[in-house]
């Protein structure tokens, strides 16, 4: 396909931070990807290079935060030659594009959730999109009711299921004066704790709690956007462990 316009519009949820949306490249340098990184999202898009190589036409964009919130997130992108529309959930942000060529010419196919294995570095290093999409549009194609209905031609077709699992993670919100107490393991030589948050707010206390037998206490917390750990032992010398990330 070589095209002077394109118009990409999709719905996404997952928890996860990393994954490619969509993927395609071509013999002539062109490629354009749709990616999550550190859970926001990041487009890659390169309309060609000349024989010379002189033409740098690689252009990159990021938007949004936090967007492994297991929400509904919708993304619409408008190119006409190098001008391009990236708007994510109603926030648009208008580019243009490197170098000096307009068409976007795709002579492979292009992937939905991930991209195939080229032997490219770029390639293996990415990982695919885990969650859910719909409404995916592609220059007026409905990807994904042709995929539910067989109707891609051609089409390889993994794994795929048609209804959005939700997670079975149950949050908990705290409102700064609320707080969750559990009874401790007594006998035990083994202290572990893993959690996921999420806040705001700079400052707050995470975890806190005593050693059985006055033996000291161990305290999570976050300071000025930084998370620390606080350990306190009383029958060593040196008492006192303080790890901030």
């Amino acid at each position: 396909m070589k095209t002077l316009k394109d118009v990409i519009s999709l719905k996404f949820k997952t928890s996860e931070s990393e994954g490619v949306i969509f993927h395609g490249e071509g013999q002539q340098g062109d490629y354009i990807t749709l990616e999550l990184k550190k859970a926001k999202l990041v487009l890659n898009l390169n309309l060609g290079i000349n024989q010379l190589g002189s033409i740098f036409g690689h252009t990159s964009v990021t938007t949004g935060s936090l967007l492994d919130d297991h929400h509904w997130h919708s993304i619409i992108i408008e190119r006409h030659g190098r001008n391009i529309n990236l708007t994510l959930d109603r926030h648009m942000q208008h580019f243009r594009t490197n170098g000096e060529f307009d068409y976007l010419d795709l002579d492979y196919e292009i992937t939905f959730g991930g991209m195939p294995f080229s032997g490219k570095p770029s390639s293996n290093s990415r990982k695919n999109f885990k969650g859910c999409m719909e409404s995916i549009n592609y220059n007026g194609n409905n990807i994904t009711d042709l995929a539910k209905r067989k109707k891609l031609e051609p089409s390889n077709v993994g794994n795929l299921s048609f209804s959005c699992v939700e997670p079975h993670t149950v949050p908990v919100f705290f409102n700064a004066t609320s707080y969750l107490e559990v009874p401790g393991r007594p006998s035990q030589d083994l202290f572990s704790v893993s959690f996921l948050f999420r806040t705001w707010n700079p400052n707050g206390l995470l975890l806190f709690s005593h050693f059985a037998d006055d033996l000291g206490n161990v305290e999570i917390d976050i300071n000025e956007g930084k998370v620390s750990v606080h350990i306190n032992v009383t029958q060593v010398k040196k008492n006192r462990i303080d790890i901030s990330s």
